[in-house]
């Protein structure tokens, strides 16, 4: 039987980062072969010593550290490592970007937990159809998860809806203007007219 492949998620949500652990145990992956790290620098520190095979990442585009650069770094311990993006920002040079450096996929968030399901389903299909010493152990996996998912408890990722310069929202019960968007530790934030503080877009409604 072959050593059991390693997966490293990492994301500034702590919701994603569950819900993806959720997923892969209920795919039958032992919980210790699944480690979950916030931003970057965290997540080296981890997978030098861990050396995943499987890096789930956000992408991290002003980060010290970007997700492409990450799996570049975690590639020198394990030069197998395959990779996979998470991104508010999905342009055409995100895409090809992602394909230069080997994604298995690029899922734009926000993104509901079905869509992260089904994806992450496919990209171990395809892991299992390039490795047949687990194609039998991943497939039977897979085809059993759905009972230990619904004894598990469900985590549900919050719904972001897109901001633009502009846009009205709710947020304290009055209605502010969007000044300012941005990526921020992988969470997407804005900043209101005549308000400082940058806000996490989960907090806004948009009008």
């Amino acid at each position: 039987m072959p050593a059991e492949l390693r997966f490293l998620v990492v994301d500034g949500l702590a919701g994603v980062q569950t819900f993806a652990r959720q997923l892969l145990e209920g795919f039958g992956l032992p919980a210790d072969t699944i480690r979950c790290a916030s931003d970057p620098e965290s997540a080296l520190s981890i997978g030098l010593d861990f050396k995943p095979d499987f890096l789930i990442t956000d992408w991290f585009p002003r980060g010290k550290i970007s997700g492409i650069e990450l799996h570049e770094r975690l590639k020198t311990v394990n030069a197998d490592c395959r990779l996979a993006l998470l991104s508010f920002e999905v342009s055409p040079q995100h895409e090809a970007d992602a394909v230069e450096a080997g994604s298995n996929f690029l899922l734009r968030k926000p993104f509901t937990a079905a869509e992260l399901k089904a994806t992450l389903m496919q990209a171990l299909d395809a892991l299992a159809r390039e490795r047949p010493a687990l194609h039998a152990r991943l497939s039977a996996a897979m085809k059993t998860a759905q009972p230990s998912e619904r004894a598990a408890p469900k985590i549900v990722l919050p719904v972001i809806a897109s901001l633009k310069v502009g846009d009205k929202v709710q947020y304290l019960g009055k209605t502010e203007t969007v000044q300012v968007v941005v990526v921020s530790h992988g969470e997407l934030v804005a900043q209101l007219r005549g308000n400082p503080a940058l806000i996490p877009a989960a907090k806004l409604k948009k009008i």
